[in-house]
C-alpha cells in the first residue's frame, strides 16, 4: 500500500481551526467527498470511555494492582508474576474488547459517515468499529486485535480466539489478590505449550497474518479510485505514541492524492503539515466534542 507509506513530515502548520469553523469544515468536506477514510488512534477510544490512563477506572477494575502502586493499564513492562499479569489481561480485555454495550460515540461516527463509500484504518485493538456498525471487512487493524491470542515463540502463524482462554482465567481469578488461583487456567500455546500473548504488535514475533488481507483490500480501494475522486481523511485521536502507524501515513496519503483532504482531530497534537496548505485542517477538539457539535 505505497500510498500510505511512512515518510518524514515537513514543518507543521500550527494554526488550529476554531470550533465553529471546524464543524462547518467537516460538514462541507464530507458533503464534497466521494470517499472517506477514517483513521483512528487511541484518542478516539479514550473519548469513547476507554482511556488507558484513567486511574479511577483502573482502581475500580483492578484494585489489587492499584494497591501495589500501579495506576494505569499501561502494564506491558510491569514486573508482575505470570498469574497476576494474566489476571490483568483477562480483566482489561474483557472490559475493553468484549463489553456488550453499544458505544454512543462510535455509533455517532458511523451515523456521520452515512452511506458514503468509506474505509477504516485504526491502531486500536479493541474492535469498537466493527462492534458499532462499521463493516468488519472494511476495517484494517495493523496493530492486531485483543480478540485473538498467539504463541510467543511463535511456533506457527496460527492465532486463536481469546474469549475461551479469558473465560477460564476469569473463572479462577481472585479480585482481592489479583491472582489466578488455578495454574491450569493460565493459557498455553495449544500447539507447542509455550506462553501465549494477545495478538497485538509488541515486537517482531507479532503474527499479523489475520490483518494483512484487510490492508491489501484498503490499498486496492485507494488504488482503484478514479483520478478525479475526492478523498477525505478523518484522522481522529492519533498522536505520537506510534506516529508511523496512522499519523504520518495519512499525511503522505493526502500528499499523494490530488483531491485528498485531511481533517486532523486531536486536542493535544492537532498540527498538520504546512505543505498540505488549504487541503488540511487542524481541529484541536476531542472526538466527543466534535461529534456532539455536528449533531443536527
Amino acid at each position: 500500500m505505497s500510498t500510505v507509506d511512512d515518510v518524514p513530515a515537513p514543518a507543521a502548520n500550527n494554526t488550529a481551526t476554531p470550533a465553529a469553523s471546524a464543524y462547518e469544515t467537516v460538514r462541507t468536506w464530507l458533503e464534497e467527498a466521494d470517499r472517506v477514510l477514517i483513521a483512528a488512534g487511541a484518542g478516539l477510544s479514550a473519548a469513547a470511555g476507554y482511556d488507558y490512563g484513567d486511574t479511577d477506572r483502573f482502581r475500580e477494575l483492578l484494585p489489587a494492582l492499584y494497591g501495589l502502586g500501579l495506576r494505569s493499564r499501561y502494564l506491558l513492562g510491569a514486573p508482575l508474576p505470570t498469574d497476576m499479569m494474566w489476571g490483568y489481561w483477562a480483566v482489561h480485555i474483557d472490559d475493553i474488547r468484549y463489553s456488550p454495550e453499544p458505544n454512543p460515540l462510535y455509533r455517532s461516527l458511523r451515523k456521520l459517515v452515512g452511506d458514503r463509500d468509506h474505509w477504516v484504518m485504526t491502531s486500536n485493538v479493541d474492535a469498537l468499529f466493527a462492534r458499532n456498525g462499521f463493516e468488519a471487512d472494511r476495517v484494517f487493524t495493523p496493530q492486531g486485535d485483543y480478540g485473538r491470542l498467539q504463541c510467543t515463540v511463535p511456533c506457527s502463524r496460527e492465532t486463536w480466539p481469546s474469549r475461551p482462554f479469558l473465560d477460564a482465567i476469569l473463572a479462577a481469578y481472585d479480585r482481592d489478590s489479583g491472582r489466578v488461583a488455578d495454574p491450569q487456567a493460565l493459557p498455553r500455546c495449544p500447539r507447542c505449550g509455550a506462553d501465549v500473548f494477545p495478538n497485538i504488535r509488541v515486537g517482531p514475533e507479532f503474527v499479523d497474518d489475520s490483518y494483512l488481507p484487510a490492508g491489501h483490500r484498503l490499498g486496492q480501494w485507494l488504488d482503484d479510485a478514479p483520478t478525479d475522486s475526492a478523498l477525505l481523511v478523518l484522522e481522529i485521536g492519533a498522536g505520537f505514541n506510534t506516529p508511523g502507524v496512522i499519523r504520518r501515513p495519512m499525511e503522505n496519503l493526502v500528499r499523494h492524492t490530488p483531491r485528498g483532504r485531511l481533517v486532523r482531530i486531536n486536542p493535544g497534537h492537532p498540527e498538520v503539515p504546512a505543505d498540505l496548505g488549504p487541503r488540511a485542517r487542524s481541529v484541536p477538539l476531542g472526538a466527543d466534542e466534535l461529534l456532539h457539535g455536528l449533531r443536527p
